[in-house]
């Protein structure tokens, strides 16, 4: 398999666990017009989730979330804004989560979630309504 393979079937199978945990998924792979993207927005009761999906084959010597680095996390970050920017930003719970899929041969995918895995930057939501 590919690289973009790995990570179609990572988002597949993060899916696929979310809807089975009771989460309402509203969109896969958003985005945003002038930069930043969410691989998975989805609804935990009131709480708006914005989920960075990270899939790996070997995890000997780092694990998925290890790849979340400061430059993935802003773009996650400036996704999520465009987000509540086109909703009209409303006062909404919300979080950022990393959805660990590790991929090994002859073991059944493992899917761990990292619920509150970063926030938002202080003051990058002023003027929020």
């Amino acid at each position: 398999m590919t690289t973009a393979e790995i990570g179609e079937l990572g988002e597949h199978l993060a899916i696929r666990w979310l809807r089975r945990q009771g989460k309402k998924v509203l969109y896969r792979n958003f985005s945003a017009p002038g930069g930043g993207e969410v691989d998975i927005v989805c609804r935990h009761g009131q709480t708006l989730v914005f989920a960075e999906v990270k899939t790996r084959t070997n995890v000997a010597q780092y694990r998925p979330a290890d790849a979340v680095n400061a430059e993935k996390r802003a773009l996650v970050q400036r996704g999520a804004r465009e987000w509540l920017r086109l909703l009209g930003r409303p006062k909404v719970a919300f979080r950022f989560d990393i959805i660990e899929v590790v991929l090994t041969e002859g073991r059944p995918p493992h899917v761990n979630v990292i619920e509150h895995a970063f926030e938002m930057p202080e003051g990058s939501l002023t003027g929020r309504v």
